[in-house]
C-alpha cells in the first residue's frame, strides 16, 4: 500500500500530461486566413474572410464545425458554420462575405471550434492596420 501512496502524484502526473496530449491532438488547427475589403461606411468596413481550417474529423459526431471572427473582448463580427466532416478534405478552407468590423476596431481573431471540445484556445490574431491594398493574409507556420 505504501509504494501506491508514494506513486500516486506521479500516476497523476502522468495521466495529467498524457489528457493534454490527447486534448491538443484534438485540436481545430487555424493554418491561414485572407480578408479582402469588400466595401467601407458609416459602420466600418465589410470584409470577405476566408479562413483554412485542419482537424482530425473523424465524422458527424466529431469534426470542426465552425470559425468566427471576434475582437479582444469577444464580440461576435462574422463567422461561418460548417454543415459536414470534412474527413477526406484536410486542410480546407471556407469563406464568409459581409463581415462588418466597426472602425475602431483594428486587432481581430479567428477562432475554430469543434462539436466535442468547443472553442479551442488558441487563435489567430489580425491586424487589420497592415491591410495591404484592402488586403491581408497570414499564414501561421
Amino acid at each position: 500500500m505504501k509504494i501506491l501512496a508514494t506513486s500516486s502524484p506521479l500516476i497523476l502526473l502522468l495521466l495529467a500530461l498524457l489528457g493534454v496530449g490527447s486534448a491538443t491532438a484534438d485540436d481545430v488547427d487555424i493554418l491561414a486566413t485572407k480578408f479582402q475589403q469588400q466595401s467601407h461606411g458609416q459602420g466600418g468596413t465589410q470584409w470577405s474572410v476566408s479562413v483554412t481550417l485542419k482537424h482530425n474529423d473523424s465524422g458527424w459526431d466529431h469534426y470542426a464545425d465552425e470559425w468566427r471572427v471576434v475582437d479582444a473582448d469577444g464580440h461576435v463580427f462574422g463567422n461561418r458554420v460548417l454543415l459536414h466532416p470534412h474527413i477526406n478534405e484536410q486542410p480546407f478552407t471556407r469563406s464568409a462575405k459581409g463581415v462588418l468590423v466597426p472602425d475602431n476596431i483594428s486587432i481581430v481573431y479567428i477562432e475554430a471550434h469543434d462539436k466535442i471540445d468547443g472553442w479551442m484556445k488558441t487563435r489567430l490574431t489580425v491586424n487589420l492596420d497592415e491591410t495591404n491594398n484592402g488586403n491581408i493574409e497570414i499564414n501561421r507556420k
